[in-house]
């Protein structure tokens, strides 16, 4: 069993409470024994080698875990202070309080209009087509993508390039309104241009929404992050405010991560 180091102070405007989490994929244990708070309006970054449970983790906060045959989970994940795997929560909602942006854009096979109105038309978040129409305007705004793409709105999703689908899959996901946004290495595929333009909107956003990425570039969790989680081998290893993990970080296995060592 690895040290873990815990930061002893609590985070007083906490989002996001993980509270002695396990999670197995069959009799694989992937996260062993995971406390940890998020802070609300953060972009939070999950760090570590590839196959440290990551993304395992990410997908505990919106019930996907779920979602892969034969796994199992224990512990318990609380947003706003509810948790979120209580038998008479409704899985609908948590996934719409939360969010997700996938490593790879995944637009609705409909034109670039409808990909962000469709949420809003599940939820029944409008009234009339003025609404929607100026729902989706809104959106894509907040995503950076309106001037390039307000001249053909009705075109398919799939003629956009692959930085765009990203941008309107974020725009997506923030039209049914969520509280907290999560990015599974969300820049992963995209080019360096696109990747700025995305990195740039979270950045924005943080002021409205909770964010938590998942990378595996240290360059970028050092461009985006106000909180760190580092993981290893399914441990939460360290985590705490970035500027402290970066400049000081208290556990040995940090320390080598962030010096290139593995």
């Amino acid at each position: 069993m690895l040290r873990v180091t815990r930061y002893k102070e609590k985070i007083m405007d906490a989002h996001i409470q993980v509270k002695n989490l396990n999670a197995y994929y069959g009799k694989q244990l992937a996260l062993k024994d995971i406390n940890i708070e998020i802070p609300k309006n953060q972009i939070t970054v999950i760090m570590g080698p590839s196959g440290c449970g990551k993304t395992t983790l990410l997908k505990t906060f919106n019930r996907f875990f779920e979602l892969t045959e034969n796994t199992q989970l224990t512990g318990e994940v609380l947003v706003d202070g509810e948790n979120i795997y209580n038998k008479d929560i409704d899985v609908t909602e948590v996934r719409k309080i939360v969010g997700l942006l996938a490593q790879r854009p995944s637009p609705l096979p409909m034109s670039i209009y409808d990909n962000v109105a469709y949420g809003m038309h599940i939820h029944h978040m409008r009234k009339n087509r003025e609404e929607y129409k100026d729902g989706v305007k809104h959106y894509l705004e907040i995503a950076g993508l309106w001037e390039e793409v307000q001249n053909r709105l009705n075109e398919p999703a799939t003629s956009l390039s692959i930085g765009q689908q990203q941008r309107l899959c974020l725009a997506r996901g923030l039209a049914v309104e969520p509280e907290i946004i999560l990015g599974d290495e969300p820049t992963s595929a995209l080019d360096p241009i696109s990747s700025q333009h995305i990195e740039s909107r979270l950045l924005d956003l943080k002021k409205q929404y909770t964010t938590i990425i998942v990378t595996h570039t240290l360059r970028q969790a050092k461009r985006l992050a106000d909180y760190v989680i580092f993981m290893y081998l399914g441990e939460l290893i360290e985590a705490g405010p970035a500027k402290e993990v970066f400049s000081n970080p208290k556990h040995e296995r940090t320390k080598q991560y962030l010096e290139g060592l593995f």
